[in-house]
């Protein structure tokens, strides 16, 4: 173990003097080009996951700073564009913005190893890229994109791997993946000096092993039983609010609109609210106790919505469930014009409570958006308790932490996606349901809608693009389970932070 730590600098000086006269290292960056598109967003392979960020770090290490620093940003650049493209709904210009920011966030992790793995001991030197991989995407979390470009979403389906969202968040699984590739590249290089097996390298591979027994065995021990319920969402039947586009287009941007543009508007509102009403009727009388509407999909003004109200409390009333109205409910006379939010209605025909979206998308709709608190709402019913979210909303880890502490049950939660989208964006929520142990049901218009367990089982799906008549129905468990994350947060995040300021601290103490 000694030698290897006083042997890992030169190792390292050694592999960037041959690396630059080498062609392998050439070899290396376009495996790792043609990795990087798939390693996360519409198109994931789980396993480019892991792959890409190892030949990109090799590639990395053997090369000088000058070559490397344009190289990754523009590949890193890049691959996010094709990844997420049309995922991101802005001009041009602002698209273009948000590619180069994240890429140059993306990019940090490889000049944080480039600079600092080698000035330390061999296993913490390893540690210097997941670190600052997972400290950057946890704080890019925090911002107004939420967990979108998180690593972990590559890997949906893995669910021995997922149930350590129980434990760190996403944070842990970034963790590995990063490890992973550092791990390695001490592997490949240590292996190629002098045929040694790095502890580092053992360690991780030890780590990953235990991680995905210890999911595997929570999966077949301790699977969600008990009582289930029947759900079923629904989204409204295409028809616009106006034949005139143009008017409806004002109509969104709050612009000046005659009294026959709004009686027309009205009128449709109506027909499409009535139409909902009739069949969650309809799905009520085949047995389901919670019902609930996509995101935005029961049109309103405000003026009328207490009507609207009081009209699904007698279909909740008469049938004995609970009923939520996912409303969007126009001011015509005030600004922002736009209240996107859900009412519960319980089965006495009263509302239980209103939620408002609290992350409206950013650009167009937060602009036209009345945002709300944030804080989550509970009902405990015979089903578990319930509470809701909006669509985006279930994006960002710390609002949805909220869930966990109220101990919530089942989170309903009315989406409104589009096709560039579809799935990806509904598999993302999935993972909520892991890390504070709710189970899920996610009705997406314009998309994906899924049932999920606490333990990511998908148990039913929809999907608008493909059903004709875009009901959803699952048989849910009623009771969810209390997770570590659910407990202690982000603690782990909070972790790799310290660690990532220990391992500069140590560095630099050690270059003096």
């Amino acid at each position: 173990m000694q030698t290897t730590l006083q042997t890992a600098p030169e190792t390292f000086k050694a592999a960037v003097k041959t690396g630059a006269t080498k062609p392998g290292s050439w070899i290396i960056l376009i495996v790792a080009a043609l990795l990087l598109p798939f390693a996360n967003g519409g198109h994931a392979i789980a396993l480019a996951a892991w792959l890409a960020p190892f030949f990109l770090l090799r590639f990395t290490r053997r090369r000088r700073m000058t070559i490397v620093v344009p190289i990754v940003l523009a590949l890193q650049m890049v691959a996010l564009a094709i990844q997420y493209r049309g995922m991101v709904p802005f001009p041009t210009p602002i698209y273009i913005a948000v590619m180069v920011f994240y890429g140059l966030c993306f990019t940090l992790p490889y000049l944080g190893d480039r600079l600092l793995s080698h000035r330390l001991p061999v296993l913490m030197g390893t540690l210097v890229f997941p670190l600052l991989l997972t400290s950057i995407e946890y704080l890019l979390s925090l911002g107004p994109f939420g967990s979108w470009f998180a690593t972990p979403y590559s890997q949906y389906g893995n669910l021995p791997l997922l149930q350590l969202l129980s434990v760190t968040g996403l944070w842990g699984i970034t963790f590995l993946i990063g490890w992973s590739a550092s791990a390695g590249n001490t592997l490949w290089e240590e292996w190629t000096a002098s045929r040694r097996l790095p502890i580092a390298a053992v360690a991780c591979a030890l780590v990953v092993i235990v991680v995905i027994l210890a999911g595997g065995a929570r999966l077949a021990l301790f699977p969600p039983g008990g009582q289930t319920v029947r759900v079923a969402t629904l989204s409204r039947i295409e028809k616009e609010l106006h034949p005139d586009p143009k008017v409806v287009g004002c109509f969104f941007r709050h612009e000046h609109l005659t009294d026959e543009e709004i009686a027309t508007i009205r009128e449709r509102s109506a027909a499409i609210d009535n139409d909902l009403l009739s069949r969650s009727e309809r799905e009520a009388k085949a047995g389901a106790r919670v019902i609930f509407w996509g995101e935005a999909n029961a049109p309103v003004l405000k003026q009328d919505e207490g009507d609207l109200i009081r009209r699904g409390g007698i279909v909740a009333k008469n049938n004995a469930i609970y009923l939520g109205l996912a409303l969007a409910s126009w001011h015509l006379e005030s600004t922002p014009p736009l209240e996107n939010k859900i009412v519960l209605i319980q089965p006495d025909g009263t509302p239980a409570w209103e939620f408002f979206k609290a992350h409206p998308v950013p650009g167009g709709e937060a602009a036209i958006s009345r945002r709300g608190s944030g804080k989550l709402r509970v009902l405990d019913t015979p089903y578990g308790r319930l509470s809701s979210v909006i669509c985006f909303d279930a994006d960002f880890p710390q609002l949805l932490a909220q869930a966990g502490r109220l101990k919530t049950d089942l989170l309903l939660d009315p989406s409104n996606d589009w096709k560039a989208i579809d799935p990806w964006h509904t598999r993302m929520a999935s993972f909520r349901a892991v890390e504070q142990g709710f189970n899920l049901v996610r009705h997406t218009s314009q998309g994906l809608s899924a049932a999920f367990d606490y333990q990511g089982r998908q148990l039913a799906a929809m999907d608008h693009y493909l059903a004709a008549d875009r009901v959803l129905v699952a048989q849910v468990p009623i009771h969810g389970t209390r997770t570590i994350y659910g407990l202690l947060g982000d603690w782990f995040a909070w972790l790799c932070l310290a660690g990532m300021a220990g391992v500069v601290i140590t560095a630099i103490k050690r270059r003096a």
